[in-house]
């Protein structure tokens, strides 16, 4: 396709910025988890979105704290993955809130100073401030970085959406098409259960219950009569932790599971019998073995 474009966009930002929030807005369907606390993405996620015109490939990335901040090894290549994918990408989409310049934000600034590319400053959340703070805002963000555009949205409630796709497109080299025009993320069936059940997890329960949780799906078998057989493991760092996310009776447990069904039911088109399952890795966040079965590489 002769004047077709095509590229990455890296979304990077600090914990519960609402990166999440804005590819699932960008991409039409939830692909990304979303919860009120913050770091619940893990993982890098690509979500699709496909024009006549253009082919736009957004990389959900977790929230970036200062490595000193980081405790364990999950969250030390975490964050170094999310820095990692700012190399190979195209236009770095830097997402900040509206109400200050935090620690978080001055970290990230330091890595862009350091790559020649594009970047798009996005202010999330423009809905909770006034004009003017908004303007004072963008002075003080370009007096420390020189960004290609400066895009204030709100991407809960959609506003400006069509605009930072456009700046987006505009931006991106001409290249042939990455993905097939149906395609909305390239995440296999396996990775999205697994990611869904963990979602509920974040909603459900406190304190450190769902940083504690690495979950994975054991099978996944589509029979000839009936539905999809789903097994899915959740498991915690501690025993006590693990009798409060079965909770009594198996209360918890349950709710977890009919919630993160639903949507499974969904995303995936069809019926499934969800499987939970709930085990012991004690202090998996710090060990290599067990952190290399959610499938990174160390």
């Amino acid at each position: 396709m002769k004047n077709f474009k095509a590229g990455f966009v890296t979304l990077i930002g600090k914990p519960n910025v609402g990166k999440s929030t804005l590819i699932n807005q960008l991409i039409g369907e939830k692909i990304a988890i979303v919860s009120p606390r913050p770091q619940t993405t893990r993982n890098i996620i690509k979500g699709i979105v496909t024009f006549d015109e253009a082919q736009v490939i957004f990389l959900d990335t977790p929230g970036i704290i200062s490595l000193n901040k980081t405790r364990t090894l999950v969250d030390r290549h975490i964050v170094g993955e999310a820095l990692k994918s700012l190399e190979g990408t195209d236009i770095i989409a830097m997402m900040v809130e509206p109400f200050s310049i935090y620690e978080e934000d001055r970290f990230v600034l330091q890595k862009l100073k350091k790559l020649n590319k594009p970047a798009f400053l996005i202010i999330n959340k423009i809905d909770k401030i006034k004009e003017s703070q908004l303007e004072s805002l963008k002075k003080n963000y370009l007096d420390l970085f020189l960004f290609s555009r400066i895009i204030p949205v709100s991407a809960k409630k959609g506003t400006n959406l069509s605009i930072l796709m456009g700046e987006i497109i505009q931006h991106l080299p001409y290249h042939s098409i990455y993905y097939p025009g149906d395609f909305i993320t390239d995440q296999p069936e396996r990775i999205l259960v697994s990611e869904l059940v963990r979602e509920k997890i974040f909603i459900l329960t406190r304190a450190e219950i769902p940083y504690s949780t690495m979950v994975k799906v054991s099978q996944f078998e589509e029979r000839e009569r009936g539905p999809i057989y789903i097994r899915v493991v959740i498991y915690v760092e501690q025993k006590s932790q693990k009798g409060i996310l079965i909770g009594n009776s198996g209360k918890m447990i349950k709710e977890i599971g009919s919630l993160a069904r639903k949507e499974i039911e969904k995303r995936l088109g069809c019926h499934v019998y969800l499987d939970l399952w709930v085990g012991v890795k004690k202090n998996w966040r710090r060990q290599k073995k067990s952190f290399k079965e959610m499938g990174y590489t160390l």
